[in-house]
């Protein structure tokens, strides 16, 4: 694509990052954490009765059914209507309403028994209680509204008691001895905005399978962890221990595959009741019993008891072995914004390069922020990096050096204050250097020149067309050009604009709209086509191209980068061990490390070191996993 074309759609790239600065706070994909309401109740216990004599519902006038009012849809049939002597038991009870179920349900298992009363205060009903309610039926969107699919629920309404004590309905089963979920489908025949004119196909699409449950009680047996808690406190499983479940990896998650992100995942929330630390492997033995609710994106299991897993023993990955003469190991890793006054995290990210990496040649880094983290008082990282490097030397470890480019203060993206950017260490003890050239800064573009059929960089380090609009409050790619036996090795570190702000793979756009792909299109366009430039000059340049490129290794921005000239290492590795990082319980790849073709002869190992992303947020360094990949030097 030509300069000039870019600067036509400038405006378009900065309305469109505009939208996306709140995401990019992480650079993955997470948005705005959920609000605690200000006060929440648990599940009332119902008053004491009779051992002999069990109450029985009182026989109730005919009205609507919650059957009826939920339809077989996403949308009620009787939205905006006003609804009387709605028939069924107080399932559980919260700060501003309730969940009732009828004891008489249907026989047409799309159609939900289960229904919200919003009373917008604390209710005088109690668990147990046999209630008629009359009120307007409303289509609420929780979340914020963006992107969210509605709930169905009573408002203003009027509640009749006619007995207190009785038994619950039992709770619905997903899995064997109920309902199995759908393994690979989400939906497939909406294109477009979820209406109530949308075909529903409960038995075949995910996203009808849980809205058949909504506001039902639901029970999950031999639950096992494929989602750890995260910081959010949700609990991702599997029924079953995953019997019925796609791909599982090798240590107990599921991966995401181009068709298949998985629709058997069950989230556990704890809005009502609170959800413990675990890991990925972790299984319960005893049933766990919620309510199916609807919230940010994706429906979640309300849990109503306690739950307790049993450990998986699940650890950390096993150290690398340390390369040996002839070899060069080089990494990729997202540091999860790492500053320098957070000395207990650059200690355990120097233990980790130590003790698990086996002291890499070279370390492509990722969202290292600046001295002072979130402050304002400064943009450089200098401190930040020579923290690692001390902490390396105390823990035996090597000397290194580092490479990096300060950005414009508040122009890359990230939290605020933070100025994360790109940046590398190399060992000083292995025969590396650094190719010579002026020292780049945040404004020059790098250029390449042909020298006598070798391509040399103007800048070293360089970034790649900083000011184009593609890069716009994003990470600009970091260029370094090192010397190997004195022959050069380009390496080209990323941090692609985040997914935050594609929408919800259970939302009410489908298929889910991928808004930030557009930006990552170009990004990855003008990667590309500047590693066109150095193999245009030389065939057979050695070329890494690497980082957080927050995408999917079968996604169209990495497709696009790596066309007929990079070969992606991630797609070397069996398919249930494609994964450096977990999100709403999905295995997946957002870290690439891509070669040129006259690299590629040299490769003699690819990993991902299992070390962070499939334990409670609470107990890792990052939310990613480092990439490691190991190639002989015979040049």
């Amino acid at each position: 694509m030509s300069p000039k074309g870019r600067i036509h759609r400038q405006a378009f790239y900065m309305m469109i990052a505009a939208v996306f600065s709140i995401s990019l706070f992480v650079g993955c994909q997470r948005q705005t954490p959920q609000a605690t309401p200000l006060v929440t109740t648990e599940a009332v216990s119902p008053e004491p009765t009779s051992a002999e004599v069990e109450p029985s519902p009182t026989p109730a006038p005919v009205g609507e059914t919650i059957a009826q009012i939920q339809g077989a849809g996403h949308v009620s049939p009787f939205r905006s209507l006003m609804v009387s002597d709605v028939s069924g038991v107080v399932t559980v009870v919260k700060s501003d309403g309730f969940w009732m179920q009828s004891v008489e349900p249907d026989d047409d298992p799309a159609t939900s028994e289960g229904l919200f009363v919003y009373t917008e205060r604390i209710p005088s009903v109690r668990v147990g209680d046999d209630i008629l309610v009359s009120g307007r039926v409303e289509e609420y969107t929780p979340g914020g509204g963006y992107g969210n699919l509605a709930t169905t629920r009573i408002k203003n309404p009027e509640v009749e008691v006619l007995s207190q004590g009785n038994t619950l309905p039992d709770p619905a089963i997903i899995g064997q001895g109920g309902r199995i979920p759908p393994t690979q489908i989400i939906d497939d025949d909406t294109n477009g905005f979820i209406s109530k004119n949308t075909p529903f196909d409960p038995e075949n699409d995910g996203i009808d399978f849980y809205e058949s449950f909504e506001g039902m009680l639901v029970q999950v047996n031999n639950a096992v962890v494929v989602g750890p808690t995260n910081a959010y406190k949700e609990i991702v499983l599997l029924a079953d221990s995953g019997q019925d479940a796609s791909v599982l990896t090798p240590r107990g998650g599921i991966v995401v595959q181009a068709d298949d992100f998985n629709p058997e995942r069950i989230i556990l929330d704890d809005l009502l009741n609170e959800t413990p630390f675990v890991n990925v492997g972790d299984h319960s033995e005893a049933p766990i019993i919620g309510v199916m609710d609807y919230d940010y994106g994706n429906y979640k299991l309300l849990i109503t008891e306690d739950v307790h897993f049993t450990s998986g023993d699940l650890e950390p990955e096993d150290a690398l072995q340390p390369v040996g003469e002839g070899q060069l190991r080089v990494v990729s890793y997202n540091v999860l914004n790492l500053p320098a006054v957070e000395a207990r995290r650059v200690a355990y990210l120097a233990s980790q390069i130590v003790n698990k990496l086996a002291s890499p040649d070279i370390i492509a880094l990722q969202e290292i922020q600046d001295n002072d983290g979130v402050g304002f008082d400064t943009i450089s990282a200098d401190q930040t990096y020579q923290g690692i490097i001390d902490q390396i030397s105390e823990m035996g470890g090597p000397p290194y050096g580092y490479v990096d480019i300060d950005p414009i203060s508040g122009a890359d993206g990230g939290a605020p204050g933070g100025n994360i950017r790109q940046g590398f260490l190399y060992r000083l003890d292995r025969g590396l250097s650094l190719a010579s050239a002026p020292h780049g800064d945040a404004k020059t573009p790098v250029e390449v020149s042909d020298q006598a059929g070798s391509p040399i960089m103007s800048l070293n380090p360089g970034r790649i067309e900083p000011g184009d609009p593609a890069f716009y409050a994003s990470r600009k790619p970091l260029v370094v050009t090192f010397l190997v036996n004195g022959e050069p090795l380009f390496l080209i570190n990323n941090h692609f604009v985040s997914k935050g702000a594609d929408r919800d793979l259970f939302g009410e756009f489908q298929p889910p709209l991928l808004d930030s792909e557009l930006i990552r299109l170009e990004q990855a366009q003008i990667v590309h086509d500047f590693v066109v430039q150095i193999l245009e000059i030389d065939p057979e340049a050695r070329v890494i191209v690497l980082g957080d490129l927050n995408d999917f290794q079968f996604s169209a921005s990495i497709d696009l980068l790596e066309g007929d000239i990079l070969q992606n290492l991630v797609e070397t590795l069996p398919v249930d061990e494609r994964y450096s990082y977990i999100y709403d319980g999905n295995s997946q790849t957002l870290d690439q490390i891509l070669i040129s073709e006259g690299l590629l002869p040299n490769l003699l190992t690819m990993d991902i070191l299992h070390i962070n992303s499939e334990f409670d947020y609470n107990s890792r360094f990052s939310d990613h996993d480092p990439l490691v990949a190991t190639f002989e030097i015979d040049w």
